[in-house]
């Protein structure tokens, strides 16, 4: 029976998605549960990875098990048996040819920022710390240079080991609330795209950040997109300050 699973995990603690010999990841915790469940080495197949430090609200898995679980005793053991930074939040029965990764359309990711003096301590894991003041407007702005099709080269890992770096991004959109408990400007970068390279969220937050600092221009960011010059492309910003939040299906 093949199941699917909606994931949060705090990525913290954790080296990624991608199974690692001697390091912890969520696949490899799910695979070592679910396999003692099973009986049986199970494989549980991710919608992607996410990097080391890189927190997830909803990640897709799949994987196929033999004993006739219901959906709710497999969720209720599966967490039984995991540490609290990952929660499987749903179970439900899929068709056969259900892939968590091959039949995935599209996913969101969102990156958070408090533009403040001091950072909050709820918020250090999970959002990057920026005191100089920026600019959301003109980041916003900027933002729609990165809509469309393209080739990503510049804005991803020089070592990715995928086929191509062409994926079209859909929606991008830059807004700041206050957060109270921060005492400060929250700032989330909302992207949206039928994929994402390794990196090329982060690159891309990294060099809006710079936009909205003033230290570059719309220009260079246009070039670099057309062009694929790594070094037009603002410096990846760190890991925690992103979360997958959705994976769209048909």
């Amino acid at each position: 029976m093949n199941f699917k699973l909606t994931i949060q995990y705090d990525g913290t603690d954790f080296c990624g998605w991608q199974v690692q010999d001697n390091e912890r990841t969520v696949q490899g915790e799910l695979q070592r549960v679910i396999s003692l469940l099973e009986g049986a080495e199970v494989h549980v197949a991710g919608s992607g990875r996410t990097d080391s430090g890189v927190h997830a609200e909803a990640q897709i898995a799949s994987v196929k098990l033999s004993k006739p679980f219901t959906s709710e005793k497999l969720r209720a053991a599966i967490n039984g048996n995991l540490w609290g930074d990952v929660r499987i939040m749903n179970v439900e029965k899929a068709p056969e040819e259900f892939h968590a990764r091959f039949s995935a359309k599209g996913k969101t990711y969102v990156y958070r920022v408090v533009n403040a003096p001091v950072m909050s301590p709820f918020w250090s894991r999970y959002a990057h710390h920026e005191s100089r003041p920026l600019d959301v407007a003109r980041m916003n702005d900027a933002a729609r240079l990165f809509l469309g099709k393209h080739d990503w080269t510049a804005f991803s890992a020089a070592n990715s080991d995928a086929e191509h770096r062409v994926r079209t991004v859909q929606e991008f959109n830059v807004e700041s609330r206050w957060d109270a408990r921060a005492g400060a400007s929250l700032i989330e970068f909302t992207i949206r795209g039928d994929g994402f390279l390794r990196y090329m969220v982060r690159s891309i937050v990294g060099t809006l950040l710079e936009v909205g600092r003033g230290e570059k221009d719309f220009d260079t960011i246009q070039t670099a997109v057309v062009g694929g010059d790594r070094n037009l492309a603002g410096a990846t910003a760190p890991a925690h300050g992103l979360t997958l939040v959705k994976v769209y299906y048909e």
